[in-house]
């Protein structure tokens, strides 16, 4: 009696899998809205620059406050037609500790890459996690 239980039981199990498990997909996403012919720069004004393509973004732009364990960390980016050319930190400059050396590494990382796809610094990983966070979202706000 117990083995035609166990089959049962098995072989819904089975199909259970076999039906609601899918492969992980990407969502389909619509198609990206035509670009205007300027865009605005963190204050507002729209970016005229001669030579620069319509896409090309130019301006300050601040990031999250990120809550760390050592405290919040922002910061503020400057893009010149798009490129990232600084990244100042306003709040989460930690003067003392593993992380105090950080802060430089990071923004010239972030500066090579022209992006937040950094690596974190060893001994100052909270740090990190909050620039990169923080540097993100700044790069959001400028759509680049």
């Amino acid at each position: 009696m117990k083995r035609p239980v166990l089959v049962t039981a098995t072989t819904v199990l089975g199909l259970f899998l076999v039906l609601y498990a899918k492969p992980h997909q990407e969502p389909d996403r619509p198609a990206p809205a035509a670009a205007p012919s300027s865009r605005p720069s963190a204050d507002g004004s729209a970016d005229t620059s001669t030579g620069a393509s319509p896409d090309a973004v130019s301006g300050r732009f601040t990031g999250d406050v990120v809550e760390t364990r050592r405290g919040p960390v922002q910061v503020r980016i400057t893009l010149a037609k798009s490129r990232l050319t600084a990244v100042d930190v306003l709040e989460g400059v930690h003067d003392e500790g593993p992380s105090a050396g950080a802060v430089p590494q990071l923004t010239q990382r972030a500066l090579d890459a022209q992006s937040a796809d950094i690596d974190a610094v060893s001994g100052a990983t909270y740090t990190s996690q909050g620039y990169i966070s923080s540097l993100q979202s700044a790069l959001d706000r400028a759509d680049v």
